[in-house]
């Protein structure tokens, strides 16, 4: 919290701080940073508000090593946020940079909102409607901007589930270059068919060209991706309904 903010705002600020501490499972560090003053409070107004923080565990299995999020111009209810309760009136547009380590996301993994998601990942292979269980997921960074995955799923369709063991790397897209496949090697089962790996790079197409993806009341997009030896570095643009200590995770619940 910085030191030269006005008296209302130090107030304002500790609150939030203090009410998204108790909402996160555990977190090393957690800053907000709410600019206002006592006549923008009546009117309903901020000028910003700037969220940072290390460490944080928003629910079992989900943590995210670091975030910056900074907002534009809100309008928030004021009586709420007298007692640090930053309750949007209208939609509000945002940036964050996050941070997350190459254990964050692979212990992601093995969270139930996760395997959720995964499972509502449906191909449609020449017809054949498929869907994944995840039985187990590894994501590992060898370097020079690459991502690799080794992963093993059960394959169901209504004709048949079967077990695929498969290991993936690629380069993810920039404003320069698509994303690039560079490698795809089965594991584990009978094999990979050309037309699954054409379906599945279909489906990672569309999702990549979407002009925003939408988790609850956020639609978001990322507009830049680092990719380190062990973390991934995420810039995000987002336009956010509310912000709550749920949310603060959504690059972790991509859909």
């Amino acid at each position: 919290m910085p030191d030269n903010q006005r008296l209302e705002e130090q107030f304002v600020s500790h609150e939030a701080e203090k009410r998204v501490s108790e909402k996160l499972d555990a977190s090393e560090q957690i800053d907000i940073d709410v600019q206002t003053d006592v006549l923008k409070i009546v009117q309903g107004q901020a000028e910003k508000v700037s969220i940072a923080g290390q460490g944080l565990v928003i629910q079992e299995n989900i943590r995210v090593q670091e975030i910056k999020l900074q907002t534009d111009h809100i309008a928030i209810n004021p009586l709420r946020a007298i007692f640090g309760q930053i309750e949007l009136n209208e939609p509000v547009n945002a940036v964050a940079r996050i941070v997350l380590t190459k254990t964050d996301i692979n212990l992601a993994f093995t969270s139930d909102i996760i395997r959720s998601l995964a499972e509502k990942f449906h191909l449609n292979v020449d017809g054949e409607i498929i869907s994944f269980e995840p039985r187990h997921i590894d994501i590992f960074l060898p370097g020079d901007g690459k991502i690799g995955c080794n992963a093993t799923v059960l394959l169901k369709s209504e004709e048949n589930t079967r077990l695929l063991g498969v290991r993936v790397t690629f380069r993810p897209r920039t404003n320069s270059q698509p994303i690039l496949l560079e490698s795809v090697t089965c594991t584990e089962g009978e094999g990979i068919s050309v037309e699954l790996i054409l379906a599945f790079m279909q489906k990672i197409k569309e999702l990549a060209n979407k002009p925003f993806l939408r988790w609850e009341d956020i639609a978001f997009r990322i507009i830049n991706m680092e990719v380190e030896q062990e973390s991934i570095i995420l810039m995000i643009e987002a336009n956010v309904k509310q912000i709550s200590a749920s949310q603060v995770e959504f690059v972790s619940q991509l859909q």
